[in-house]
Order: structure tokens, then sequence, then C-alpha cells
């Protein structure tokens, strides 16, 4: 067995990752009892991801060029994200959507967490970081298509970046309470921050392709689609207008991911 894993490096990799991300998991989870807040693995999604990336750069090959450039913004992306989401979230409780999950799975939720939270997440980020293994598990040299894709990594993460600096500032002035943000670049998309995140991992998916890892597709369209159909815009809008009407006249005016002109 240990001979065929070596002889295979990239399912090494592959495996050597996923023990790295349960791990942190469940170590998410034990914090996860003193805080009954398990809302924190948000906050450790990034790090989940960086740490994949980590794994996969120095187990398969020696390093190339692609890999710095991976591991680099790769880093970047993680720290921004997670220090704005640990920063946003800091003081507030158990956020309201995993509230929801916690009055659902009642009794034991604590223990029936570990699952339905912490490993779940860890599977997800495991098969998201796809594209970082397929970038860095190769040696073809760099190509037009990785200065694409860096392109967009780092258009990605300034886009969200803006987008979360501009809601932010909205969110800190009194005379904003209740009402809605259509401001900067929130006046183009109502979730800037999700388009910024599509970028990023098309973009490194760009990267992959490059590297001859056509097969990392599944990285990005699952990205995409927890953006746009499960965790991302249509939880968050599930029951938003009922909540607030005036984002109702939001929502006829703005495009719900890719940025266009107001209606």
């Amino acid at each position: 067995m240990t001979d065929a894993l070596a002889s295979q490096p990239l399912l090494l990799a592959l495996l050597c990752g996923l023990v790295a991300l349960l791990a942190l998991a469940f170590c998410t989870w034990l914090a996860s009892f003193a805080k009954r807040d398990v809302s924190i693995v948000d906050s450790v999604w990034p790090a989940m991801i960086l740490l994949a990336g980590g794994v996969y750069a120095v187990v398969p090959l020696a390093p190339t060029e692609r890999t710095w450039w991976v591991l680099a913004w790769l880093a970047v992306w993680a720290t921004r994200l997670a220090g704005y989401i640990t920063w946003r979230n800091w003081g507030e409780g158990e956020d309201h959507r995993y509230q929801a999950i916690r009055a659902r799975n009642q009794p034991n939720f604590e223990w029936k967490s570990l699952y339905l939270v912490f490993m779940l997440q860890a599977v997800l980020a495991w098969t998201v970081s796809l594209s970082l293994l397929a970038a860095v598990g190769s040696e073809r040299p760099w190509g037009w298509l990785d200065t694409l894709g860096v392109a967009a990594v780092v258009f990605g993460i300034v886009f969200e970046a803006v987008g979360d600096a501009q809601l932010a500032a909205f969110k800190a002035l009194p005379e904003n309470r209740g009402k809605v943000m259509n401001r900067g670049l929130w006046r183009y998309t109502r979730h800037p921050n999700y388009f910024g995140e599509f970028c990023v991992w098309w973009g490194f998916y760009l990267m992959a392709l490059s590297a001859g890892g056509w097969w990392a597709v599944v990285s990005p369209l699952l990205m995409s689609v927890l953006l746009l159909k499960v965790s991302g815009v249509a939880l968050l809008e599930k029951d938003i207008g009922e909540r607030r009407p005036a984002y109702r006249d939001y929502i006829a005016r703005t495009n719900a991911f890719f940025p266009g002109v107001p209606r």
C-alpha cells in the first residue's frame, strides 16, 4: 500500500490533505464546545484550504514557479478572509444560520455537529482545493493561462475586499441602521464578496488548467454552486424580502451576482 502511494504522488498528497483537514476540523469542533458556537468554522474555512495547499506543495514534487505563485496568493486570500470574518463575527454569538441548524438537530447537536458542520466543511474544503493540487503538482512551464489565472485571483481578492470594506463602513454609521447598502460595488451587484470569491477560484483553476489539471474543474464548479445555490446568495436572500421590504426594491434594480448597470 505504501509503495503504491509513493508511486502516485498526487494521490498521496490528496490523502495527506484530507487527513490534515479532518484533523483541523476535529480540533475546531472541540473548540466549539467551549464557545457553544459552531459558526467559528467560518473563520477556519480559509485556513482549511490554505492548509491543503501547503500540504500539496510539499508532498508531490519539487516546488516550481507556479507553486510559489499559488501559495503566495492563496495565503493572501486566506489571511484576508479569515481575518475579516473573525473581526466581523467577534462578540456576535452564533450566526443565525447555524442557530437554525442547531434547532433542527436537537437533541445532542453538539455531538452531531462534528459531522453535520465540521467534517462536512473539511470535505468541501478538500474538494475545493483540487485546483491547488493540480496547479502545484505539475512541472509544466509557466504559460499564459497562469498569468490570466493570477490576474483573476488578484482581481477577485481586491473586489471582495473592497466590497467588504464598503459594507463595514456603511454599517458603522448609526444613520444607516435598517437601510439597504446600495452604494459602491453594491450598486452593481448585491453580493460583490461572493463574486470576488467566484473570480478567485476560477483564477486558481486557470493555473491548474495550465498545469494540465483539467480534471480539477470540480473545484470552481463546487465553489460556484455553494456561492449561488447553497450557503451564499440563495440562503441569505431566502426570506430577506419579507424581513426587509426595502430589499425587494434593491433586488428589482440590482443584479444578484455578476456586476451590471442598475436597472
